[in-house]
C-alpha cells in the first residue's frame, strides 16, 4: 500500500490530491540519503525520482574541464530530477547530497503511469519547476550583484529553510565550492555575520542566532523565490488559488 500521506513531509508529495497520490504511493521508497550521495550524473540514464524529507541536495552545473558551480538547492520542499516531468531521462548537470538525510524515491517508469492517469498530477509539480527555475535565476543575480557576505547570508537562510533546525553541520570547505569561493574569504564572511551577531561559527557547524537580520543583510538577495513557493503552492501543499 505504501505510507500514508498524512505522514509525510515532503510538500511536493503533500500538495498531490489524494486520488493523485494514491497513484504513487504503492511505489514510493524510504532510503537513506547519505552526504555525498549521487542521485543523477551528467548523461546517465536516470532511474528514480527522489523526493527528500529531510537533509539538503545540489544541482551542481559542471564544465567541460571539470569546473562546478552550485545552480540550485533543494530539501523537503522539492523533487528532483525536475527534468523527468518532461519526459527526460538524463540531465546536463550532477545531482548530489550535500547535507545527509532521507527520502523517498519512485522509478520513473510509476510518475510516467502517474502522469498519464491524471490531468491534475502533474500540476504541483510544474509549480515547482517554475519556482525552482526562479531560485537559479536569484543565484546568478547574487552571483554577479551581491557581496560574498551578502551571498553567504542567502545561502545561510536557504540552508536554514531546508534543515529546520539553527544549528547544521555545514564546514567552511563545503560553503566555498557551493558559492564557488575561495575557503578564506568564506571565513572572514562568516566572520562579518558573527559580528553582526546574526550567526555562530562552529568547527563543522553553523548556528543562526538571528534570522530576520540575517535576512535584512542579504539586501534582497534572498526572498523572491521562497515567496514564489509560498504563493503558488503554499504552506499546506497546494497554494493560495484555486485549482
Amino acid at each position: 500500500m505504501g505510507p500514508s500521506q498524512d505522514k509525510i513531509s515532503n510538500r511536493m508529495l503533500t500538495a498531490l490530491e489524494r486520488d493523485d497520490f494514491g497513484l504513487l504511493a504503492p511505489y514510493l521508497e524510504m532510503v537513506d540519503l547519505p552526504s555525498q550521495f549521487r542521485i543523477a550524473a551528467p548523461r546517465e540514464k536516470l532511474e528514480h525520482v527522489y523526493f527528500l524529507e529531510s537533509g539538503v541536495g545540489a544541482v551542481m552545473t559542471v564544465s567541460s574541464t571539470g569546473q562546478m558551480a552550485e545552480a540550485g538547492m533543494f530539501g523537503w520542499e522539492g523533487f528532483v530530477p525536475t527534468a523527468t516531468i518532461i519526459g527526460d531521462d538524463t540531465v546536463p548537470y550532477l545531482i548530489e547530497m550535500n547535507v545527509g538525510g532521507a527520502g523517498y524515491r519512485v522509478p520513473i517508469a510509476a510518475m510516467r503511469e502517474a502522469t498519464m492517469r491524471s490531468s491534475n498530477f502533474q500540476v504541483p509539480l510544474i509549480k515547482y519547476m517554475h519556482v525552482f527555475a526562479t531560485q537559479v535565476a536569484y543565484t546568478a543575480l547574487a552571483n554577479v550583484r551581491y557581496l560574498l557576505e551578502q551571498r553567504l547570508a542567502r545561502w545561510i537562510l536557504m540552508c536554514h529553510d531546508r534543515l529546520r533546525t539553527d544549528e547544521m553541520a555545514i564546514t567552511h570547505d563545503y560553503i566555498a565550492l557551493m558559492l564557488g569561493a575561495r575557503r578564506p574569504g568564506v571565513t572572514t564572511s562568516l566572520h562579518v555575520l558573527e559580528g553582526h551577531h546574526l550567526i555562530r561559527s562552529l568547527r563543522g557547524s553553523i548556528i543562526v542566532r538571528n534570522r530576520a537580520g540575517l535576512e535584512e543583510f542579504a539586501a534582497g538577495s534572498y526572498g523572491v523565490p521562497e515567496h514564489e513557493y509560498e504563493r503558488l503552492i503554499g504552506a499546506n501543499g497546494r497554494g493560495n488559488s484555486k485549482r
